[in-house]
């Protein structure tokens, strides 16, 4: 009940706390250097998926295990370097015209809808394999894996779009 509790809360104040950081400016510091790193950081955690994936269907679950608890670290890391970016930088207009802006603005949305959506379905799903209950852990896993993956790959083609339009 408490674990529910503090995962519902971080599930809540996650996307608060970066839709309001949006808001601050720092000024004088430049990380324009960052979005190459977190998208790198986002496809990393999309091949590791994968492998996670294929490690547990293996029964290998200390690979398994070793390889998600990479995949969250991976996740915070990201979390922390776009917020720090996003603080720094003002948002970069995407640029191009016709039917990639239409696919460009669906995938943006889709990603942002679906990273807010995943972050509880990620920490149930981990709650429920770190305290053993591997039953429900493999019931809800089923549905976070492909959220997760769609997420992390459609942040590096989110990042791949937009890249020519970053100013330097």
């Amino acid at each position: 009940a408490l674990y529910k509790r503090i995962i519902i809360a971080i599930s809540i104040l996650i996307p608060l706390i970066v839709a309001g950081l949006f808001g601050v400016k720092i000024d004088g510091v430049d990380l324009h250097f960052l979005p190459p790193i977190y998208a790198t950081i986002n496809g990393v955690t999309a091949i590791l998926l994968v492998l996670a994936f294929i490690a547990i269907r293996m029964g290998n679950k200390k690979l398994h295990r070793a390889i998600m608890v990479t995949c969250m670290a991976l996740s915070a890391v990201f979390l922390g370097l776009y917020v720090a970016y996003h603080m720094t930088s003002e948002s970069t207009p995407f640029g191009g015209e016709g039917p990639i802006k239409v696919i460009y603005f669906f995938i943006l949305i889709t990603h942002i809808l679906l990273s807010i959506l995943v972050v509880p379905l990620v920490l149930i799903s981990f709650l429920r394999a770190f305290l053993g209950d591997f039953k429900n852990h493999k019931r809800l896993a089923k549905y976070v894996l492909p959220i997760w993956f769609y997420v992390a790959m459609t942040g590096v083609i989110v990042y791949l779009l937009i890249s020519p339009y970053y100013s330097s």
